[in-house]
């Protein structure tokens, strides 16, 4: 089984590693953040070497994967330098703030011959595993209308508690790239690419360069239209919706479980919509008042996905074409609300 070293010290690399020593065989290798006593703050707790310096730390063996947690902004540069040292890349989200780094270590990944993979564990979850087949099957009819509704928040301190939340050239935006883009990432892998945005976003009640709250209209490939709404800024949080409607149903998505599916008499559910059209809306609104990641298993599903991946040639369940295509789309709703016109997806 693999080793494993954590590139970051906060809050995500502190799930990353717990994600990590909970799969039987595999080990925290190393540990690199800034600050040695934040490393060492978690090499203490599961394992493995500190290091504040990033080529020490690359140069470190047994190791054969990086799990990525740095600041966003700097999570290609990461990544590159890693691929270069020949170690496999599993990055946060998003890829990166920006298309040109995305395509980068995208690039870089290839010419290394290394697994590139993102944190988009919603992917993982069993009941977004089961809208995504119910879709698939056409249990849903022709697609029509969907929607996604993040409003979350966070206190004031969440933001002037770090020297990079919250910034253009650490976070790359707010509300959206940083929370929403999981919601972004589950609507193009449930329901298909988009195409077309028009949005606007605001700084509504946060002391912060970059947005708290952004509204967008979104086209589909498959001629469905969509309404997209994200905030920090909603106290005191709510749990995430998700709603679908094709031509023969509807399907809601909350509290990362399937709340409804509702079809048209006479439709065949099949096997995924029988067993999630029982209501179960008894979870807790995960995330969305709090930052902290309670629960580990999501992440845990998706580096054994990794590993598995990297032991059989396969593809991750989101590699860097995948994830590149959420950053894409944040990066349309930042343009058309710049412009204040809708955009096309680049």
């Amino acid at each position: 089984m693999p080793n494993i070293g954590i590139i970051g010290s906060g809050n995500i690399s502190d799930t990353h590693a717990r994600a990590a020593q909970s799969i039987p065989g595999v080990e925290i290798a190393a540990v690199f953040g800034r600050q040695l006593d934040k490393a060492k703050r978690l090499t203490d707790a599961y394992g493995g070497r500190p290091f504040d310096d990033l080529d020490q730390f690359l140069a470190h063996r047994p190791m054969d994967i990086v799990a990525i947690g740095s600041p966003s902004g700097m999570h290609a540069a990461h990544g590159i330098a890693a691929a270069e040292a020949g170690l496999h890349v599993l990055v946060e989200k998003p890829l990166d703030i920006t298309l040109e780094r995305a395509d980068a270590l995208i690039e870089a990944a290839d010419r290394a011959g290394v697994k590139l993979g993102v944190f988009f564990q919603d992917r993982l979850k069993p009941d977004v595993v089961d809208m995504k087949a119910i879709v698939e099957a056409g249990v849903l009819g022709k697609p029509v209308l969907a929607s996604g509704r993040v409003k979350w928040y966070r206190p004031p301190e969440y933001y002037g508690g770090s020297r990079w939340r919250g910034t253009f050239a650490l976070d790359g935006g707010g509300a959206l790239i940083n929370q929403a883009i999981h919601t972004i990432d589950l609507l193009l892998y449930v329901f298909g690419p988009i195409v077309r945005v028009d949005a606007r976003a605001g700084t509504q009640l946060h002391a912060i360069e970059v947005e708290d709250t952004v509204v967008a209209t979104v086209e589909f490939a498959n001629g469905a239209l969509g309404v997209f709404e994200a905030s920090t800024a909603v106290f005191p949080g709510y749990a995430r919706r998700v709603e679908i409607s094709g031509t023969t149903g509807t399907m809601i998505l909350e509290h990362d479980q399937i709340a409804s599916v509702d079809l048209l008499p006479g439709t065949d559910a099949g096997p995924h919509a029988a067993r999630a059209a029982a209501a179960n809306q008894s979870a807790p609104a995960a995330n969305a008042a709090s930052p902290i990641v309670a629960d580990a298993t999501p992440h845990r599903r998706i580096i054994e996905n990794f590993i598995e991946a990297v032991r059989t040639g396969g593809s991750p369940i989101c590699d860097g074409p995948e994830g590149r295509r959420s950053v894409a789309v944040c990066d349309a709703i930042y343009r058309s609300a710049r412009l204040k016109q809708a955009v096309d997806i680049a």
